[in-house]
């Protein structure tokens, strides 16, 4: 609802302030009309434009949708920003304007007959739309840039009380919300592997969100991970799209690979002298959308030893606060992307508290990752692409 609507408006803002401002002839607005609604009406009702469609249609249009809806806004942003500086500039030129003297009685009795230049302010509307649609254009090739260039490695250290002395500097690399789809293949999956060992992490947290799609279409991509090499080896929990896609195939094929998946339940970390527990949750959208268990805490927790130190692995940041008073030292988290677009950069924390990032209660942390990949449009802008290795000290 809230796509199909802002799809609309969106369009019609970029017809009214860049079509009729650089597009000539009744014919040439005609098409581009046709286009902005042909978009409108695809992105408000992709599913069933879909269905319509022959079989293998699909990925083409996906692609071409998610990446005209990146464009899109990207444009209507750069007109937004433009519009905004032309009113307050408008605003101080009117409040730095000096009173008019008092007429005198001819001049009060004159007709008054302001001169519009039409022609000038013709050329200057032309202009400031012609210079949004360069930096609109721009900020999306940028953004496509972000997207598909290498994580940035985020690194950091986080302080557990209860962690054996022997255990001390135990790395942990975080890979979550890659999105294995029609955009994201083998070729990038070869690589983000390549740049993850190179950590040489003694685990590897995959936490959800990893395809967008199923198993025959896309394990050939996925079948990348088996090439992971830690010392206690990888671990995996679903994420809200991998439910999508069918959370059951994905777990067996990740188990296949040697990738260990964690669905309420714990394993136990390093050995009976030195030892911590890693648990790991279902998503909440097991429960919510498909019918079955979903977030289990209470269940991944049963028999545990509660003077152990703990980190949870689970998809979504919420509850973060209950797990803490269940005794999780650390949480850590992705799906947020961390806004992955402006201005959803910045409007992210209304929808989650714990957003982006470290975030601490009492002596439990979370972390936030903002992902390796992108879901929808194949941008990042303020939000760029991470791995996460996160060193755990006593």
């Amino acid at each position: 609802m809230l796509i199909g609507l802002g799809a609309v408006l969106g369009h019609l803002y970029l017809y009214r302030r860049l079509v009729r401002q650089l597009v000539h002839g009744r014919l040439a607005r005609l098409l581009a009309m046709g286009v902005l609604v042909v978009m409108t009406g695809v992105l408000g009702n992709r599913r069933t434009v879909v269905d319509l469609l022959p079989e293998g249609a699909e990925g083409p249009l996906s692609m071409a949708m998610y990446t005209w809806m990146g464009v899109a806004l990207c444009l209507v942003i750069a007109l937004v920003l433009t519009d905004a500086g032309r009113a307050l500039m408008a605003l101080v030129q009117r409040l730095r304007r000096r009173p008019l003297p008092e007429p005198t009685p001819r001049e009060a009795e004159a007709p008054l007959a302001p001169h519009v230049d039409e022609e000038r302010r013709r050329f200057l509307g032309q202009a400031v739309a012609g210079g949004a649609f360069v930096a609109g254009g721009g900020l999306a090739a940028y953004g496509s840039w972000r997207a598909f260039s290498p994580p940035i490695v985020t690194e950091l250290a986080v302080k557990i009380p209860k962690l054996p002395k022997a255990l001390d500097g135990l790395s942990i690399v975080q890979l979550t919300d890659i999105h294995v789809g029609h955009f994201i293949q083998r070729r990038y999956m070869d690589a983000l592997v390549q740049q993850a060992n190179a950590l040489r992490p003694d685990l590897f947290a995959i936490t959800g969100d990893l395809v967008d799609g199923d198993v025959p279409s896309l394990g050939g991509h996925v079948a990348a991970l088996a090439a992971l090499k830690s010392r206690y080896g990888s671990y995996f929990v679903t994420g809200n799209h991998d439910y999508y896609s069918g959370d059951e195939e994905w777990s067996a094929f990740l188990e296949s690979l040697g990738i260990e998946v964690l669905r309420n339940r714990h394993v136990r970390i390093g050995d009976a002298g030195a030892s911590l527990d890693l648990v790991g949750v279902d998503d909440w959208s097991g429960g919510r959308r498909r019918n079955k268990k979903g977030y289990d805490l209470d269940q991944a927790l049963a028999g545990r030893d509660p003077d152990r130190a703990a980190v949870l692995l689970a998809h979504q940041p919420a509850n973060f606060k209950v797990a803490a008073e269940r005794g999780m030292d650390l949480q850590i988290s992705g799906h947020t992307h961390g806004g992955q677009l402006v201005p959803m950069t910045f409007l992210i924390g209304l929808a989650w508290e714990h957003s982006a990032g470290l975030y601490a209660h009492g002596d439990s942390n979370i972390y936030v990752s903002r992902g390796c990949g992108f879901w929808g449009p194949p941008m990042r802008v303020g939000s760029p692409p991470e791995i996460v290795k996160l060193v755990l000290t006593a």
